[in-house]
């Protein structure tokens, strides 16, 4: 059985599946890790629930950070992209896996774990507060979330129709037309119906205090050239959206195709660099000491040993 799509799109269609694109990504992916690990500010024992953990980024991160006897439990909603993770952890005693969305932490008891750590993972949820909530839940009094999040609404708003950074060129009409399949539908509304303002509100509102937020907006800046145009086009912006080859082809006529294959093709041999448009959110906070907060009845009372 092929793995589900968000476990496709992690191991396969994030970088098209080239060596060079994923070193690339790698590199943006290690600072979003480090700049959420840095705001937790891991204790050796603590106990980290890596919520949306994907193919272990932060939760691996973390365990380098925790002593003996910390713990890091590992949550998605993909068990494809779980087992991933159990395979990546070689039976260490210190990690656990549990299926659960990032709103219904089912399975998390409440009051149980020291730190919730997340990575682009409020922008595929419709519950975003009810989320919020849940790391609350689960989180003992004094316990910190640390987040992530890109926020796509800034550059949908400032550069909607340059998905490639290639600016006002000969070919921006193409472009244009390939970034409208992107934003047909009801699928990518989750991943722009919010920015960093709503991130605070969400987190004060579910009873944090202490709420930090460290928000960087970058428009038009240098970013690396494109290096391979046919790995590009294997390429899918988020699990839920088809492949850029698969928008030029929706989109475009075989003319069209043509005229901007060949443009690209000549980008990429001259090594012209691309623009970047993007801003990104961190937000801390913690648990208040003695908040009241009643306990939910999502909560199972115990956390099941192992795995799931």
């Amino acid at each position: 059985m092929a793995p589900d799509k968000w476990a496709q799109w992690l191991l396969t269609r994030r970088d098209g599946n080239s060596a060079g694109l994923r070193a690339r990504n790698a590199r943006d992916l290690a600072a979003f890790r480090d700049g959420v690990l840095d705001g937790a500010a891991l204790a050796a024992d603590d106990v980290v629930l890596d919520v949306g953990c994907g193919t272990g980024l932060i939760g691996f991160g973390a365990l380098d950070r925790l002593g003996p006897d910390g713990h890091v439990i590992f949550s998605d909603v993909s068990p494809d992209v779980l087992d991933e993770c159990r395979r990546t952890a070689g039976g260490d005693g210190r990690c656990s896996f549990v299926v659960a969305p990032a709103d219904d932490l089912t399975g998390i008891a409440d009051a149980s774990v020291d730190v919730v750590t997340t990575r682009s993972v409020l922008i595929y949820s419709d519950r975003k507060a009810a989320a919020l909530a849940e790391f609350l839940r689960v989180l003992r009094p004094g316990g910190r979330i640390s987040l992530f999040e890109p926020i796509n609404r800034f550059a949908e708003r400032l550069r909607p129709d340059d998905p490639f950074g290639t600016g006002n060129s000969p070919v921006h009409d193409l472009v244009a037309k390939v970034g409208d399949v992107y934003r047909s539908g009801e699928t990518t509304r989750p991943m722009m119906d919010f920015d960093e303002r709503d991130l605070v509100d969400w987190a004060t509102a579910a009873g944090f205090e202490a709420v930090e937020l460290d928000y960087r907006a970058r428009v038009d800046v240098p970013a690396d050239p494109i290096e391979d145009w046919e790995a590009l086009k294997r390429v899918a912006p988020n699990p839920l959206v088809p492949t850029y080859g698969e928008a030029i082809a929706a989109a475009l006529t075989d003319d069209e195709r043509a005229r901007l294959d060949t443009y690209m093709t000549a980008l990429v041999a001259a090594g012209t660099p691309t623009r970047r448009t993007i801003a990104t959110a961190f937000l801390r906070a913690r648990r208040p000491h003695c908040d009241g907060t009643a306990s939910s009845s999502t909560g199972s009372g115990h956390l099941a040993e192992g795995t799931t």
